[in-house]
């Protein structure tokens, strides 16, 4: 285990038992954790984006403000719904946020979650083609996204513009060199793993897959990276990929950790999910050394490089801060985390 960082899908609610009662309080004490989580060692900060619900939502305001506040932790997002965005547009701010932060950026990408509303992306002015589906429209979107960030001019100028031009055809600007290797998508089958590897994107394998064999969801997710490598390896890229995934984590270090998840869930859950038979990962929560030895058993961990600790946000910093804590001081250095 190379990185660990955390994923927040920055949810609020104007109710007494939230640290999170709105959109403010979610957006600065997201920056807020992850200014602290640097100060504590941990790799990476990230983020959910969901449309029309009472989470993080818009992610690239919220990216450049944490790039402006830290300096080495990577900063990413799991993941951005592809039917929802203009490539073009997504790729100037994208830029902008990666040279705020220092090139530390790490774009997750992908189809997108079930929605809140019906054909929410229609509402953002986005329709598929003929014959297509809204998955696949999120792919094109994809593709064009990866192609801009490239570098490569594409406009043809005007020949008498307001501003001098560089020669040739123009770019979108502003252009951040090397943000294009630090695209993930975000799978939930092994053929779409298959299609990232051949777009060159890094994976980002979440906290339910589609159920292609009935084995517990940590095998058939093991199984689906080793078939994103082998697809990686086919295709001849140059760079080494990386492969996240993400999971529920709690060490039991005192009575508030105890009470908070002291039953917590410890088998995969299966479900209904846009028409597709899904399974879910489990939670783990447990003392320091049963936990270790739980999470050695997980094949699809093993396999990753980066693990993404899914953050309860509405406890606050505080309370997170010493979740992480807790998971970098007793558990991951027996990972093989540094």
């Amino acid at each position: 285990m190379l990185k660990i960082g955390f994923l927040s899908f920055g949810h609020w609610a104007p109710t007494p038992q939230s640290q999170t009662r709105s959109a403010g309080d979610v957006l600065l004490q997201s920056i807020d954790l992850a200014v602290a989580a640097e100060e504590i060692g941990v790799d990476g900060a990230y983020f959910r984006v969901h449309h029309f619900a009472r989470q993080l939502a818009s992610p690239f305001p919220l990216l450049a403000a944490v790039g402006a506040k830290t300096k080495r932790i990577e900063i990413g997002t799991g993941v951005i719904d592809m039917r929802y965005e203009n490539p073009l547009y997504m790729a100037e701010d994208a830029g902008a946020a990666d040279l705020i932060a220092g090139g530390r950026l790490q774009l997750g990408i992908s189809r997108g979650s079930p929605e809140q509303v019906i054909e929410g992306w229609r509402h953002f002015g986005y329709a598929p083609a003929e014959g297509e589906s809204d998955a696949d429209m999120g792919r094109r979107h994809a593709e064009r996204f990866l192609d801009v960030l490239k570098g490569e001019g594409f406009a043809e100028p005007n020949p008498r513009p307001m501003f001098p031009n560089p020669p040739g055809r123009l770019r979108i600007e502003p252009y951040s060199e090397g943000l294009r290797d630090r695209v993930w998508w975000g799978s939930a089958s092994n053929a779409t793993a298959v299609w990232a590897a051949k777009q060159g994107m890094n994976l980002q394998s979440s906290t339910l897959k589609k159920d292609e064999s009935g084995e517990p969801f940590h095998v058939q997710q093991a199984r689906q990276i080793r078939a994103y490598r082998e697809a990686w390896a086919a295709a001849g890229h140059q760079r080494t990929p990386r492969v996240s995934v993400s999971r529920s984590i709690f060490a039991i270090v005192n009575d508030q950790d105890r009470a908070y998840f002291g039953r917590g869930q410890d088998s995969d859950q299966v479900g209904i999910i846009d028409d597709m038979r899904a399974v879910f990962g489990r939670s783990y929560a447990a003392e320091p050394d049963r936990l270790v030895d739980e999470l050695k058993a997980d094949e699809a961990i093993a396999e990753a490089d980066t693990l993404l600790l899914t953050v309860p946000n509405q406890l606050g910093v505080a309370y997170n801060v010493h979740v992480l804590d807790a998971i970098l001081r007793h558990v991951a250095p027996a990972l093989g985390w540094r």
